[in-house]
């Protein structure tokens, strides 16, 4: 891990969360002046599981995988964090999972303890570590919906459209093509199979199976076309996953790129 005090990235990249609040020009220099970033490489932890931390952070940039290891040794994944997000835990209680690099990743780090003094007298602060939390609860459930079908072709299916609607104002994850959307998958195939609760040959199938369906195209192993939005929706089986109503909307605001 390398520690950097590169507080203009840090400030420009709170400033930049996907809800796009305002801060003000106080809080910005506050936070800037208790910024630093760090970069770690893909498997490093950045927060242990049952720490106090004493660390606030976002994403700049790569991803981040929360994992939580049970007492018989099987890893669960039960969420990813890209860039924009925040984590970390405010106030009191320990993390009850870990948070680890699924690639190489490049993070904002602010000490706890100044950023609650900084966050009691913030209001805009408040408000945009409180969108945060609203938005990953949303993720949360969504990953509930995905995970209650026994069908793992409906689970892929259902990743795919949290990552193209959720994840879609994150560039480099989702683009648009005038052949239709193309998804990055920014982890690896073990990974994924960690997250949707099944093996890593069980998601091989199921994206080779929605393949031959002439559902998506397998340009790489981490690179997927949707060619037909609609019947990955129909295959994922619920209709508001991920906000998927507002999907085109949402692809449209990205120009086509081949």
């Amino acid at each position: 891990m390398t520690v950097e005090n590169d507080t203009a990235t840090c400030r420009d990249r709170f400033v930049d969360l996907r809800q796009r609040a305002d801060l003000t020009e106080d809080t910005r220099r506050a936070l800037s002046a208790m910024a630093h970033v760090r970069r770690y490489h893909s498997g490093q932890t950045v927060l242990f599981d049952g720490d106090d931390s004493d660390l606030v952070g976002n994403v700049i940039s790569g991803v981040l995988r929360m994992q939580k290891t049970l007492a018989d040794g099987r890893q669960h994944i039960v969420g990813l964090l890209v860039e924009g997000d925040m984590f970390g835990r405010v106030f009191n209680g320990a993390l009850h999972f870990s948070v680890e690099a699924a690639t190489d990743a490049e993070i904002c780090a602010y000490p706890r303890a100044p950023f609650e003094t900084l966050l009691t007298r913030s209001p805009d602060l408040e408000r945009v570590v409180m969108l945060n939390i609203l938005n990953e609860l949303d993720r949360a459930r969504d990953w509930l919906i995905i995970l209650s079908s026994q069908k793992i072709t409906t689970r892929i299916a259902g990743f795919l459209v949290v990552m193209c609607s959720q994840f879609a104002r994150v560039d480099h994850l989702v683009r648009n093509s005038e052949a239709g959307p193309v998804v990055h998958v920014p982890i690896g195939r073990g990974d994924l199979a960690h997250l949707l609760g099944t093996r890593p040959e069980s998601v091989s199938r199921a994206f080779h199976a929605l393949a031959r369906d002439g559902v998506i195209a397998l340009l790489k192993p981490d690179l997927i076309r949707i060619l037909d939005m609609e019947a990955l929706v129909a295959e994922a089986g619920d209709e508001d996953l991920g906000g998927t109503p507002n999907l085109k909307e949402t692809l449209q605001l990205r120009p086509p790129r081949s």
